[in-house]
């Protein structure tokens, strides 16, 4: 991956993932690390939280749609090494909550996925699919 050509966003916009979304990916045991690997990143890149949400759904049978977006995030990634959270001192101002939710955006379980953040400079971040439907 090291060679590997950058991508401006970690997330594919036109496309959706669904559980059978092509052919089995050839080595589960490698997508599952990858894809835990990038939780491990999130926790210091909230930028791809959403992305490797998106991904973490199908860790129970990845397909090679799956194993594409899996690879775009890495792309993300390495065009982004460099970049990282920088926390400077500032006077609590006030605090600032973002929040967005997609509304049955799974195609196959039409359930919800929604996030937030929260600033005071960034203190907490999420991104996860609702359990219930709306």
């Amino acid at each position: 991956m090291g060679t590997c050509k950058p991508v401006a966003t970690p997330v594919d916009t036109k496309s959706k993932l669904s559980a059978d979304s092509g052919p089995p990916v050839p080595d589960a045991t490698l997508y599952r690390s990858l894809a835990g690997a990038l939780q491990y990143l999130t926790f210091t890149g909230p930028d791809i939280s959403y992305a490797v949400q998106q991904i973490c759904v199908f860790m129970h049978d990845p397909r090679e749609e799956h194993l594409n977006a899996l690879m775009r995030i890495l792309r993300y990634v390495q065009g982004t090494i460099d970049h990282g959270l920088h926390l400077y001192p500032s006077a609590p101002r006030r605090l600032i909550t973002y929040t967005d939710a997609n509304w049955g955006g799974c195609p196959d379980t039409r359930r919800s996925t929604s996030g937030y953040c929260c600033f005071l400079n960034l203190i907490s971040w999420s991104s996860k699919r609702q359990p219930t439907l709306s």
